[in-house]
């Protein structure tokens, strides 16, 4: 089933497990979501969504503790009967005996966190969105440039690889060469990372496997980007007409998100690594509010108005 496995969310939220006998790595989250259960507490259950990790704070928890013990137990049996996935208590605030007895009994794990209730919520929300975002994997480099996740695609033997050395040489980062493991973390955002296998290796036609980190340092390399542009190198086509101008973005879809793309035609003594640079700082550029394209177009229809013989100065 796919997912992460409670035993992972401990291990990443360092939580305290307080029902080891309890196997961790059968429990599976398949949602991101998180859930405070305040209303099941009280008794509520319509449109409970069990499936989401209970995350229990000090309202709950002294909600808890005015409850008559014989309500008390009731409730907990009524709320874990729902097979939910996992029970965290924040701020170190322990569960008493009813709580415990009846985890073990229904086998849901129960957790404490040193973290405050928000923090834990948002914490383990944005991690869980991004281990269960929908992924693919493509063949292509990423590399960051400027801060810019630049995702250099194009046919194999192409340069893509050779491009990706010289901006390591430039001061610029390699993220993943020859496949991409790409998530969706938001409708907006994509992030790609390399598979543990290929972690930053370079594939040189001629040469062979290089270790990026260890001939050019821990500051060449980085472990996931936001994929911001698409460069897509391809053979020089003297029958095709390219974009001179750049008025229009033109973008690409992967994963339902559309991201800017640029076709580069290759030709011999082109210099791929200041194409790229100067692509990802025009991209920049254009995202705070100037087009160079624009600006250039609107300067010629202002001389276009100005009267006959009349020139800048």
């Amino acid at each position: 089933m796919y997912g992460v496995t409670i035993q992972e969310l401990i291990d990443k939220m360092e939580l305290k497990n307080l029902t080891p006998e309890i196997d961790a790595e059968k429990i599976v989250l398949p949602h991101a979501d998180v859930n405070r259960p305040a209303l099941q507490l009280a008794g509520f259950f319509d449109h409970f969504d069990n499936e989401r990790v209970q995350i229990i704070g000090n309202v709950e928890y002294e909600f808890i503790n005015q409850m008559e013990p014989e309500k008390r137990r009731v409730t907990y049996d009524k709320f874990l009967s729902h097979k939910i996935p996992c029970v965290v208590y924040c701020r170190n605030l322990m569960p008493d005996t009813d709580m415990l007895e009846l985890c073990g009994y229904y086998e849901v794990p129960c957790l404490v966190s040193s973290r405050t209730t928000s923090e834990m919520m948002a914490e383990t929300f944005r991690w869980l969105n991004v281990k269960l975002a929908p992924c693919i994997t493509i063949h292509g480099v990423l590399v960051d440039v400027f801060g810019e996740g630049v995702l250099i695609m194009g046919e194999s033997g192409i340069g893509k690889s050779e491009a990706a050395l010289e901006l390591i040489k430039r001061g610029h980062r390699l993220v993943t060469d020859d496949v991409v493991e790409i998530r969706k973390v938001s409708a907006e955002t994509l992030f790609g990372k390399a598979p543990s296998i290929t972690k930053h290796f370079i594939e040189l036609r001629g040469i062979g496997i290089i270790d990026v980190k260890s001939l050019f340092g821990v500051e060449s390399v980085e472990d996931t980007q936001s994929i911001d542009m698409v460069i897509k190198l391809e053979e020089w086509n003297r029958d095709k007409e390219y974009d001179r101008m750049g008025l229009e973005d033109q973008y690409t879809e992967i994963l339902g998100n559309r991201v800017v793309c640029y076709s580069i035609p290759i030709r011999p003594g082109r210099n791929l690594a200041l194409i790229i640079e100067t692509a990802a700082i025009n991209h920049r550029q254009k995202t705070m509010g100037y087009n160079a394209a624009r600006e250039l177009l609107s300067r010629a229809q202002a001389n276009m108005l100005r009267p006959d013989g009349e020139e800048d100065r």
